[in-house]
């Protein structure tokens, strides 16, 4: 592979700068997202037929499980809560959790690819593009639809490095699961709560309660990352740690639209995100 990169010419610019050059100044952060989802995929697929898939078998003691209070199968009017899985898969949160059961390397890396394309994603990106572009940040890449277009750009580049690098590439080194298990009728303390307890503690693939090493590690691999395509004034620590606290408080933010996703469908009589308790013995999540 290598000897047959080298025979292919690379376009240069006169001033000797590198190919990255050669494209618009906006398109850059475009590019690495997509070959953030396109390199994987490629390695992926030299994986035997049947690697990858996620086992949801609720049999094996060692399934994460979720957390019960109370008798099972109470009826709804009864303060019990327990924290669950949806029943069906949420194209909006596709982290959102639909079965009990550990997921795969494969299983994680189809959760990143999805989170990568999804509204959620989407949406957040344009909406930190407009929060930049009304505070000027970065102030280099100026202002009008083009520069509008380059911070959506970054956005996007970032929250889908942060989801390969947490999702999928610290999640199956740890062993840990990337998804977010919601509550059956989550209350607002509860919900602030349990979305800020997230943040630092996640499960194992044995179902056990660690801290969320994963999900922490990854939001700072992308910003490291971020450094090689935002301005140079951009690429300090304190601008970095700044970017990384941000990305924090979205992933709060999005915790607590995921707690209570499933009820705002429940509530518009729509039961495809219904939330159900696991089987088996449950524990703390």
């Amino acid at each position: 592979m290598t000897s047959v990169l080298r025979c292919i010419p690379l376009p240069f610019r006169k001033d000797g700068g590198q190919i990255l050059g050669a494209f618009p100044y906006f398109s850059r952060p475009l590019l690495l997202w997509l070959a953030i989802l396109v390199l994987p995929a490629i390695v992926c697929a030299q994986q035997p037929a049947g690697a990858g898939t996620s086992n949801t078998s609720a049999s094996k003691p060692d399934s994460p499980k979720p957390k019960q209070e109370g008798t099972p199968g109470t009826s709804e009017g009864t303060p019990n809560r327990f924290i669950g899985y949806a029943t069906s898969r949420s194209i909006f949160f596709p982290d959102i959790a639909t079965s009990p059961g550990p997921l795969s390397a494969g299983g994680k890396f189809k959760i990143f690819v999805n989170q990568s394309i999804s509204p959620a994603y989407i949406l957040a990106a344009g909406v930190s593009g407009a929060v930049n572009q009304a505070t000027n940040s970065p102030g280099a890449t100026g202002q009008g639809w083009d520069a509008y277009g380059t911070r959506v750009g970054f956005a996007m580049a970032r929250a889908s490095s942060s989801s390969f690098f947490g999702t999928f590439l610290f999640a199956s080194i740890l062993h840990q699961d990337p998804r977010f298990f919601p509550d059956n009728r989550p209350a607002l303390g509860r919900a602030i709560k349990y979305s800020a307890e997230r943040l630092v503690v996640t499960r194992s693939d044995s179902g056990k309660n660690v801290f969320n090493a994963s999900g922490m590690l990854g939001p700072l691999a992308a910003e490291a990352l971020a450094n090689v395509y935002l301005p140079q004034h951009e690429q300090t620590g304190a601008r970095t740690a700044e970017r990384y606290g941000s990305d924090l408080a979205w992933r709060f933010a999005g915790n607590m639209f995921r707690e209570y996703w499933p009820t705002v469908f429940r509530s518009m009589h729509l039961q495809s995100l219904k939330v159900v308790p696991g089987p088996g013995t449950v524990s703390q999540p």
